[in-house]
């Protein structure tokens, strides 16, 4: 696969932003990766977001509250995965519930952390299909690549990179989805972009994300929690319906399932790139 796309130079908070969140996924992937025991791990990840100050007290990686984690996949939905992929799970929904995903598709997960996404996709678009999970942090990879062996996925692949310059070429994917990553993003005008760039024409977003009411400030949301918490970067819901809009993408649907703070939703999100005429 080849880059198409430079990434832009980061402004200093950008940087930091984006190194926080880089430290607080590397540490939640070796929680896992070193853990003896399913409970271990579990445990040592919540730990290791807790001491990252993800969300305040109301934790990302909490998934008793089924706001955030493996809990919000369907029941069997995750069985024959590796308990390490499962429980690297630190998303706010399901992308894989809601992209239809079919046979001989190839599919491109945002920020793909230990791989769930990657390896269910995986299942759904059959040998003749292909997964492709970006993320940016060396840990999240590794642990991933040993999942998809663990796994015997032979028809996916995990490369590194961010999601606002993609490693990918130009039309070469059918489906993106993402599970609470794009608000993770210091500049989610590239992330559409991106998305939009990648797809080809006719393909289809499914993603997971945390949104904010559209009566909320930036410093409101900020309150909530923090950026690597998965709250203070929250776009509204007319500021994510304006973003895909403006980087050629239609159909754009937005819907929220469940609440993970006060005036903040997991949503689920779909998009289309219109088909060539």
């Amino acid at each position: 696969m080849t880059t198409t796309t430079q990434p832009a130079p980061l402004l200093p908070d950008q940087a930091a932003t984006r190194e926080a969140v880089r430290a607080r996924y590397a540490e939640a992937a070796l929680a896992v990766a070193n853990a003896k025991t399913a409970e271990d791990a579990w445990e040592s990840s919540k730990a290791a977001a807790a001491n990252a100050d993800c969300c305040g007290s109301d934790c990302c990686a909490d998934a008793s509250q089924a706001t955030y984690g493996y809990e919000l996949y369907r029941p069997g939905e995750t069985e024959g995965l590796p308990e390490a992929a499962v429980l690297a799970s630190l998303g706010c929904g399901n992308p894989i519930a809601v992209a239809d995903l079919h046979e001989g598709e190839t599919v491109l997960d945002l920020g793909s952390g230990g791989g769930i996404d990657v390896l269910l996709s995986a299942k759904r678009v059959g040998p003749t299909g292909r997964a492709i999970g970006v993320d940016m942090t060396d840990e999240m990879l590794e642990l991933a690549r040993r999942n998809a062996a663990d796994a015997g996925a032979t028809n996916v692949e995990f490369v590194k990179g961010t999601i606002e310059a993609l490693p990918l070429s130009d039309a070469s994917v059918d489906v993106v989805i993402s599970n609470c990553v794009i608000n993770l993003a210091v500049d989610k005008t590239a992330v559409f972009r991106e998305i939009a760039r990648v797809l080809r024409p006719g393909g289809r977003v499914g993603v997971s994300d945390v949104v904010a009411d559209d009566l909320l400030t930036a410093d409101q949301r900020a309150e909530r929690g923090t950026y690597v918490g998965c709250i203070a970067g929250a776009l509204s819901f007319r500021e994510f319906r304006a973003g895909l809009a403006a980087a050629g993408l239609s159909e754009i649907d937005i819907r929220p399932t469940h609440a993970v703070a006060e005036g903040m939703h997991s949503a689920i999100i779909r998009a289309t790139k219109p088909a060539l005429a």
